[in-house]
């Protein structure tokens, strides 16, 4: 039998056709993202957050996937995962990955080497590890002939920071990509083709961007790590650890559910395990996530 939590996810949002692929799933206690949040609390919301995106013990489910997109004539990937071999001592469970991550994007007719554009929402280690691969002892791009689009406020955030994650994504997975120059820096509004634009959802890194999609009147947005998993949305000012600016971060996660809460916008969370898809819809005072 399939397991769902990786099986083949696939919509379209008029011409534009999105399909998942995913690197792996983890299951964490929600305190180990929001340190002062226990299932307790989030009781009054299990008839949505269960079984899908809290198991039975109320701990998160959380899946590490890219989208692959076909839009205006380009093949774009958004958020390269963690990648494989990349050592990542802190995180276990995404130290010296061996995927078939690149044969599964073949699969799903998406060579690397037909990919146009690839796009980041923002340049934590779990977002751009398949930016290179190891060739010969030396980090190269992986999609050779792609355009990699960073956000400029990122960039420059990032070049000069400290790795709190001790990943070293700068010398692994980005460094190259300009060595190789193939960066585009972007503004966070930048558009990429007449469907897809980047939309500014700062606080989670200060240059995070999240993905708007737009075609024959449907719309779509990838939302990035904006929300790290859809009990953000009950809680929004719970405080996630990996947020660099908690504040602002709360407040983008706010005004992202008031513009697109109650609509036929299609919400695809970055790490929203299986289904991953839905609607913000209201709930009481707050919003829930509705797959």
């Amino acid at each position: 039998m399939t397991d769902r939590r990786y099986e083949k996810l696939s919509w379209k949002i008029g011409d534009v056709a999105i399909t998942r692929l995913v690197e792996v799933v983890l299951k964490a206690p929600i305190n180990s993202l929001f340190p002062d949040g226990t299932p307790e609390q989030l009781s009054a919301h299990d008839n949505w957050l269960k079984p899908h995106f809290l198991d039975a013990d109320g701990d998160m489910i959380l899946s590490i996937h890219a989208f692959l997109i076909s839009a205006g004539g380009l093949n774009i990937i958004v958020d390269t995962c963690a990648g494989n071999g990349k050592k990542l001592p802190l995180y276990p469970e995404w130290n010296d990955l061996n995927t078939p991550f690149l044969e599964n994007m073949s699969k799903l007719g998406f060579p690397a080497d037909k990919i146009d554009r690839v796009l980041c929402t923002h340049l934590h280690f779990d977002h751009v590890g398949w930016n290179t691969h190891l060739v010969d002892g030396q980090w190269l791009p992986t999609f050779p002939n792609a355009r990699y689009l960073f956000g400029a406020t990122e960039w420059e955030f990032w070049k000069d920071e400290e790795d709190p994650y001790e990943s070293h994504a700068l010398d692994q997975a980005l460094q190259p990509i300009f060595d190789a120059g193939q960066v585009d820096l972007v503004e966070s509004s930048h558009q990429i083709c007449d469907e897809i634009s980047l939309i500014p959802t700062p606080g989670h890194t200060p240059g995070h961007v999240s993905i708007l999609i737009r075609s024959k009147g449907e719309e779509a947005v990838i939302t990035g790590d904006m929300f790290h998993h859809p009990l953000q949305m009950a809680k929004p000012g719970w405080v996630d650890m990996a947020d660099v600016e908690s504040s602002l971060a709360e407040k983008t996660r706010i005004e992202f559910m008031q513009r697109f809460g109650d609509s036929e916008t299609t919400v695809l969370g970055t790490h929203f395990a299986t289904p991953t898809a839905g609607k913000i819809v209201s709930d009481g005072p707050g919003y829930k996530f509705e797959s």
